[in-house]
């Protein structure tokens, strides 16, 4: 084979330094923005806040003109700048454990059961009805109605996929009382088969005696022997009464909103919420004219940097600005209606109006923080995508999280409405949504199905 040269011209794009902390910078809320900027005026000299009480010409005490000064000065930087990756290298909040909701989870173990078509449908319906502890309250003719299969789903079909839930992490889901969560628990029980069989019948006869006179009433009510009956209880006690709970955990989040809007004489004004400012300090900046050699490389690199990120944060604010006023246009019905008159929204429709990549819009969303007067909106949560409306509009789908809200709070509370009366209601005022996108929407916002909202006069 012979061997050759040859040229070859290829444009790519390579991310500059300053390119790098822009798009950082462009990513953080603004309370992550507050720490990156207190951790840059620690590590940075060149940098200090520009309503700061220390005015820009006083002259630290500790830095004279004399020949050390410029050394003590790298020293401090590296010092600081060493603490600065320490601070970095640690996350807290990426130690803790998040945990998805207990309809997902069982969801994905039953699409690896390898069941048939029509029991999935079953199997989601009983999921769908389980409440926030894991328990089936409903009765099988509910079940029926939201399978909606033909022909009509048999009790021996429902009890079938139901045991096979049963059996599902967490151990002892789907029961349709404490004695039988506790029972399907005791079969994955490894203990002495006497223990086992005391507990078993303990769960299955004689919770209310327990709940009511303890381990003494037990023992007197079945002449079983004190000791073993308390090694039993013991078991049952160590059981989970509440299988599903665990998923509801909750993380509380605090956020601070980056704008807030007002409308002014038929015009809406972004207003921003006060944040740190940066500005560079002149006496450090006069020092590079006295610095030779090495400390000028590392003086000069230093108000580079401080320069870079002035104009990163100068830059996150001109975009996020941009997006807003495009939001604006799009959303105005939702900032004078409400979360109903939402309409959809995509980030790319927004880069394309201000002229960025689509990434950008994404970045520049994510944990940013707009009050309005219906609330605090997160600025991802306004690009939804769309439900088709009679009067040819698409509304987002968190418009139809608010009628279904709506509804349910107008609600006779003797005869709630179903999933399949929401689909109705929801149909007269234009828009067409499926039955199970009712239920997982009613799901999203934490309101228990209709049979556990009747309440009974």
């Amino acid at each position: 084979m012979k061997q050759g040269q040859q040229l070859k011209q290829s444009q790519s794009i390579k991310l500059t330094p300053q390119l790098q902390m822009a798009i950082k910078i462009l990513q953080y809320s603004r309370i992550e923005l507050d720490h990156e900027i207190e951790l840059a005026i620690e590590s940075n000299p060149f940098l200090e806040l520009s309503d700061s009480h220390v005015s820009s010409e006083d002259v630290p005490a500790e830095l004279s003109e004399d020949k050390n000064s410029l050394s003590e000065f790298t020293d401090a930087v590296l010092d600081s700048s060493r603490q600065k990756q320490i601070d970095e290298d640690y996350d807290p909040l990426e130690h803790i454990p998040q945990t998805g909701s207990l309809s997902s989870h069982l969801m994905e173990q039953l699409q690896l059961s390898q069941l048939g078509a029509r029991d999935l449908v079953i199997g989601e319906a009983l999921i769908d009805s389980l409440n926030e502890d894991g328990y089936c309250l409903c009765s099988w003719q509910d079940i029926r109605q939201a399978c909606r299969t033909s022909p009509e789903v048999s009790d021996q079909e429902i009890e079938t996929v139901l045991h096979l839930i049963q059996q599902f992490d967490p151990i002892g889901v789907a029961a349709r009382s404490l004695s039988e969560c506790l029972l399907i628990q005791l079969q994955h029980t490894e203990c002495e088969q006497q223990l086992l069989s005391i507990a078993q019948a303990i769960a299955s006869e004689h919770l209310d005696c327990l709940a009511k006179s303890g381990s003494a009433g037990v023992v007197k009510n079945t002449r079983y022997n004190p000791d073993h009956a308390a090694q039993a209880i013991s078991i049952l006690k160590a059981l989970d009464p509440k299988p599903g709970a665990a998923f509801n955990a909750k993380t509380v989040h605090y956020v601070e909103p980056d704008f807030w809007l007002e409308k002014v004489r038929g015009i809406w004004k972004i207003h921003v919420y006060k944040q740190n400012k940066l500005r560079i300090n002149h006496f450090y900046q006069s020092l590079i004219k006295q610095s030779r050699g090495n400390d000028s490389v590392y003086m000069k690199q230093h108000l580079q940097e401080a320069n870079w990120l002035i104009k990163s944060i100068q830059s996150r604010q001109d975009t996020l600005k941009s997006i807003l006023k495009a939001i604006i246009k799009k959303q105005t019905d939702f900032l004078e209606q409400g979360p109903k008159a939402l309409q959809a929204l995509t980030q790319k429709e927004i880069a394309e109006q201000i002229g960025v990549h689509e990434s950008t819009v994404s970045r520049a969303c994510s944990n940013k923080y707009l009050r309005t007067s219906f609330g605090t909106y997160e600025l991802r949560t306004l690009f939804k995508s769309g439900i088709s409306h009679d009067s040819g509009s698409t509304q987002a789908s968190t418009a139809v999280h608010a009628w279904i809200q709506e509804l349910v709070s107008n609600e006779n509370p003797q005869k709630p409405l179903s999933d399949s009366d929401l689909v109705a209601a929801l149909k007269l005022q234009g828009l067409t949504v499926a039955r199970r996108t009712v239920a997982k929407y009613r799901e999203s916002l934490n309101i228990p199905a209709s049979y556990l909202r009747q309440k009974h006069l």
